[in-house]
């Protein structure tokens, strides 16, 4: 029989999945090790769709307060739990665009400005203003896109994930995949 590569020799999926399991079994420094590894991430996605800093802090802390209540029911499915991570978040930020109580627009400023984002090293600030000149068009043609496609191009290109992660968080099927990724 063929092995499955993603599980290793102790019959785990890897270091990420112990700290799952051990989180599960009430470890609290094993569920902050898993926050530290995914709130960078997930505070960028939410920053991106909400546009609002206070509002994407918020988000993101009641997505890990959720992930926290709910981690006995996250099995392994294939993929890494950051995808589980960003179902929560996504979920949390489609409802606060449903309580109308935010603005759709995201300034390219507040993007560039997150904490962990690099966007390219730069030797002066020539390099600087084209690189912001570079992002502020590339936010604007982003924006142009509609709602699904802004959502797949931050979580396939800025959050990184793989394109069955990105469908997974976005709630498509194998047969949908492709035509949103």
């Amino acid at each position: 029989p063929a092995r499955d590569p993603s599980v290793d020799q102790s019959g785990e999926h890897g270091p990420v999945w112990r700290l799952v399991h051990a989180a599960q079994r009430g470890d609290a420094r094993a569920f902050g090790e898993l926050y530290d590894r995914y709130v960078d991430s997930v505070y960028r996605y939410v920053l991106f769709r909400v546009g609002d800093r206070s509002w994407a802090e918020d988000l993101t802390s009641e997505t890990f307060v959720r992930a926290l209540r709910r981690i006995s029911s996250v099995s392994y499915q294939g993929r890494d739990v950051g995808a589980w991570f960003m179902t929560i978040a996504r979920n949390l930020v489609l409802d606060h665009v449903k309580s109308s109580r935010h603005r759709r627009e995201v300034t390219t400023a507040d993007i560039s400005d997150t904490p962990g984002r690099t966007a390219g090293v730069t030797s002066g600030p020539e390099d600087e203003v084209i690189a912001a000149a570079t992002n502020a068009e590339l936010m604007r043609y982003v924006a142009m896109l509609n709602p699904d496609q802004q959502e797949c191009i931050m979580l396939r290109f800025m959050q990184g994930l793989s394109v069955a992660d990105t469908a997974a968080v976005m709630g498509r099927n194998e047969g949908d995949r492709k035509s949103v990724v």
